[in-house]
């Protein structure tokens, strides 16, 4: 029987230019200087020094989503890469960056080929036709998938090996350990297997979304002919299937593939090869002539598990005979066919690197409760954290402050507290398990009135929401399902509650969704508050939501679409008058994503006003540092760590009596434009203080942070000889994690 080549002896062959070492530790536990991309895509057409300011707030020669997009998963990638991170970890961060490439595919490829189907030119972006960005999507991707594939098998497996965590190829077993797993898949899996032919009575099988399958040629003796079958691996056995070592594994298309003689008897076994493929997300959706949007959305996700196919993975040995029969039966172009050396579905490596070996990970980090909360007990005194509330807003940090002894408790305590008469909520992404709607559950068995916002068109939530959305439904709460034409984007929780005086309202404005689980993975921020005037813009806000109101003027929230962009615009234009009397000027945002083109221009205006700018974008950023005469007095950094920097804040200097504001939005154009999104100013001064020491921090991080130089790609920062503190050495989320624990002790 010939089998594919040994996926853990890969080819060693690769183009020098694209080598992508990684950062090794230098005696001080600094990393030497790295710039992402190693290589662009494209360059630029155009000086940018000579674009106007409208150009270079608009021009896709500056800026290109998809393409920016790939150069922050170069970042992510240098995580795998830099030894400075434990070896477990490494290998989380690069199962991410092959989840991320997964739904960059899904959603952006996904987007561009459906314009490409419908005769999309884009002639708005002057010759960037989606052809075009396909092809140099192509041609970035490329070098990404070698350098995944180098840093597994050249780092990550030999390293493993060095802590006795092995990876076997199934041919170098011995026979006992062959025998076992042979027997393993006589009874675990070969039930569950079902091959499938291609011939002229068996038309080619639907292939699910990034299910991995492995291609067959078979040779028939009886009838001299050569045929092609496909075998699903089975997505419900472990891909990893350990040994009688707990840390030694095969992976199980090894198994199947050395036992496929079992289910193709009589037949000769030519050759065997794994491959992948990932379907189109992007699913056309024309909301204003629905009339059942849950029933749409449910349509749309019957649609998007048999829309066309945007990827074909397969492994670098495939021959071009079998290649050919997966193109055109899948119907790709040759830019959509990816050679992989070595594995293919690397996020499958999220449970390798669960393995129970902690001196292999980050050091533990527990949340911790915050001082004002502890010793609140929800459930035998729930009224007790609206005492606290009533006596000063309070800003928690997640993950470094938790959510369960905070945000949960919060609503648990308002469902429970027999006072509370009504809870608002919107639901954006949520749990799997989730305690906030289990106590909003709780709320209206108790016969609270609950009104709850589920957004059910949250990208890839969508099936979780909607079951959510039913649920709530059955107990009596009153559901909407999102607004249409806009995305419900906003976080916020309302409590209305009968107290001594009248009836009073608390709130709980936050930067990220209500999810208990990423809020131990994610950084964001939240406010609780019982300020009469943001309660009021709350409750107006619900009722936008909920029902037809039309409010346009907010006390003191700024709500998009209605009129968030301008008053950012009016706050960066009092920076700008600041500037040119001489006085104190500063900007420093906070955010995932800026690529809103009037908030980039203003930007710009800003910087050439003598205004200082500095924004901290984890991903895709518009604005371009540097460029003389233009934005000299900008920098842009983004930040990758163990925790996925989330949280938006914003900060104007005001002449020496700065403004602070969290919420919902980045500057990205969609959620200006496209959704409802609440950015709540921060008045109380312990509060600032918080948000003023995580903005430094981030500032002065040379461990986790990158700068963006004038042409777009990014260097990682070093920290400054002789610079010991934590937060330069070992980052801005050690440094915070150290805070709290000596602040909340």
């Amino acid at each position: 029987m010939t089998v594919y080549r040994s996926q853990t002896h890969p080819e060693t062959s690769e183009p020098a230019a694209i080598r992508v070492g990684p950062a090794p530790s230098t005696g001080n536990g600094a990393a030497p200087s790295v710039i992402f991309p190693p290589a662009r895509a494209y360059e630029p057409d155009a000086d940018l020094t000579t674009l106007s300011l409208d150009e270079l707030s608009t021009s896709p020669e500056v800026y290109n989503s998809e393409l920016v997009w790939l150069d922050f998963n170069w970042r992510v990638l240098h995580e795998a890469l830099d030894k400075r991170t434990p070896l477990l970890e490494r290998v989380t961060f690069l199962a991410i960056t092959a989840r991320n490439l997964d739904e960059f595919f899904r959603k952006r490829v996904g987007g561009l080929k459906r314009q490409q189907a419908v005769g999309i030119a884009n002639l708005n972006l002057r010759g960037w036709t989606p052809d075009r960005q396909l092809e140099l999507i192509s041609r970035a991707v490329r070098p990404m998938l070698e350098a995944q594939s180098r840093c597994l098998f050249e780092e990550l497996l030999p390293e493993l090996a060095n802590h006795q965590v092995h990876i076997l190829d199934y041919r170098d077993l011995g026979a006992a350990q062959r025998q076992r797993l042979d027997a393993y898949y006589e009874k675990e899996v070969y039930p569950i297997l079902t091959p499938l032919a291609v011939d002229p009575g068996h038309p080619f099988p639907f292939i699910s979304n990034q299910s991995l399958s492995l291609g067959v040629m078979l040779y028939d003796p009886v009838s001299s002919e050569t045929r092609f079958a496909r075998v699903k691996v089975p997505t419900n056995r472990p891909r990893w299937v350990a040994l009688e070592d707990p840390h030694q594994f095969v992976p199980l298309e090894q198994i199947i593939t050395h036992n496929l003689d079992v289910l193709f008897r009589g037949l000769e076994i030519v050759a065997v090869h794994p491959f992948r493929v990932t379907r189109n997300a992007a699913i056309e959706r024309n909301e204003e002539e629905a009339d059942d949007l849950l029933e749409l959305i449910s349509e749309e996700l019957r649609e998007r598990r048999f829309a066309p196919v945007v990827r074909l993975e397969v492994s670098g040995s495939m021959p071009d005979n079998m290649l050919e029969i997966l193109r055109s039966e899948l119907g790709l172009e040759q830019n959509d066919i990816y050679h992989v050396r070595g594995y293919l579905g690397l996020d499958d490596l999220f449970s390798l690197a669960d393995l129970n070996l902690p001196h292999l990970k980050y050091e533990p980090w527990t949340p911790l409760t915050p001082v004002r909360l502890v010793g609140l007990d929800s459930k035998a005194r729930p009224g007790e954290i609206f005492g606290v509330i009533r006596q000063g807003d309070l800003l928690v940090h997640h993950p470094y402050i938790s959510f369960a002894a905070s945000t949960q408790q919060f609503i648990e305590a308002a469902a429970r507290d027999p006072q509370v008469l009504a809870i608002k909520q919107t639901i954006y992404r949520t749990s799997s398990d989730s305690p906030i709607v289990s106590a909003l559950i709780q709320a209206a068995e108790r016969g609270k009135q609950v009104a709850v916002l589920v957004e059910v068109k949250a990208r890839f939530d969508e099936e979780r929401n909607i079951e959510w959305a039913r649920v709530l439904e059955n107990a009596g709460c009153h559901v909407a399902y999102g607004l249409v034409g806009l995305k419900t984007h906003s976080k916020l929780s309302l409590v209305i509650r009968q107290e001594e005086d009248g009836l009073r309202a608390y709130v709980h404005i936050g930067t990220g969704n209500y999810n208990a689980k990423t809020a131990a993975l994610y950084t964001d921020v939240g406010l609780f508050s019982c300020d009469p005037a943001l309660a009021a813009d709350v409750m107006d806000l619900f009722n936008f939501l909920t029902g037809y109101s039309r409010q346009s003027i907010y006390r003191k929230l700024l709500v998009a679409p209605v009129n968030m962009r301008q008053q950012f615009l009016e706050l960066i234009d009092g920076e700008i008058r600041n500037a040119l009397a001489g006085l104190p000027a500063r900007v420093i945002a906070k955010m995932n994503g800026l690529e809103d083109p009037i908030m980039v221009r203003k930007l710009y205006e800003a910087s050439q006003a003598g205004v200082a700018i500095d924004l901290i974008v984890r991903g895709n950023c518009r604005v371009r540092p540097g460029l003389p005469g233009v934005s000299e007095n900008i920098r842009v950094l983004s930040i990758i760590g163990r925790f996925l920097e989330h949280s938006r804040i914003f900060y104007f200097e005001n002449n020496g009596d700065p403004k602070y504001y969290i919420g919902s939005a980045d500057w990205m154009q969609r959620n200006l434009s496209n959704r409802v999104e609440a950015i709540t100013p921060i008045e109380d001064p312990r509060a600032r203080e918080q948000l003023d020491n995580i903005l430094r921090s981030s500032l002065d991080d040379c461990r986790q942070s990158w700068e963006m130089l004038p042409d777009g790609r990014y260097r990682h920062r070093t920290p400054p000889d002789g610079d010991l503190r934590t937060v330069a050495v070992h980052g801005v989320q050690t440094a915070l994690m150290a805070l709290t624990r000596t602040t909340t002790q």
